[in-house]
């Protein structure tokens, strides 16, 4: 039985409400590094915005309420990366490159965000989490709920992999640029 459930509920939802109004710039970054639409990131921040907030009750220890919030919009992202949807017809000019209500890219290089977006989620969430956001290695554990040597490794083999990724589309252009012109 709980004592005085109500009061705690409130406390709950005021705090979460803070944390989302504080970081939810960071949040909506994190949500268009996996969709890279503007409207789509919105979505997926309102969505888990409602869902924390709804569950506020649920959350047992206030203390990890932020890592608890960070960790509802992280499998918003992956739940609407699943889901098949429509294309809009915005999306596909997007596809294509063409101007569709121009947007400005987060990350100036295309090719890195190609090689992450080539990346399983968990380990993209990693390295954005920790190259992108700044976060500590312990922080990044616990919000995925593994242990810190298992996102060290995944880190580490995940930026083998895009080093591989980034020089080898960079060595082969300068390659066949160099057969071309004879420089």
């Amino acid at each position: 039985m709980r004592i005085f459930p109500e009061k705690r509920d409130r406390t709950n939802k005021k705090l979460i409400e803070g944390i989302i109004l504080e970081n939810y710039n960071q949040y909506y970054r994190l949500a268009y590094s996996y969709v890279h639409n503007e409207a789509d990131a919105g979505d997926i921040v309102q969505n888990g915005a409602y869902k924390a907030l709804r569950s506020g009750h649920t959350l047992k220890h206030p203390e990890y309420a932020r890592t608890w919030v960070y960790r509802i919009m992280l499998n918003e992202c992956f739940r609407y990366v699943k889901q098949s949807r429509l294309l809009s017809y915005e999306s596909i000019q997007e596809e294509n490159g063409e101007e569709a209500g121009y947007t400005e890219d987060a990350y100036a290089n295309v090719d890195l965000q190609r090689a992450l977006d080539a990346l399983p989620e968990k380990d993209k969430a990693i390295v954005i989490m920790r190259y992108f956001e700044d976060r500590k290695l312990e922080e990044i554990a616990e919000i995925l709920e593994e242990n810190v040597n298992t996102v060290k490794s995944r880190l580490y083999r995940s930026m083998k992999k895009l080093r591989g990724v980034l020089s080898d589309g960079a060595g082969s252009d300068e390659g066949i640029l160099n057969r071309e012109t004879g420089r």
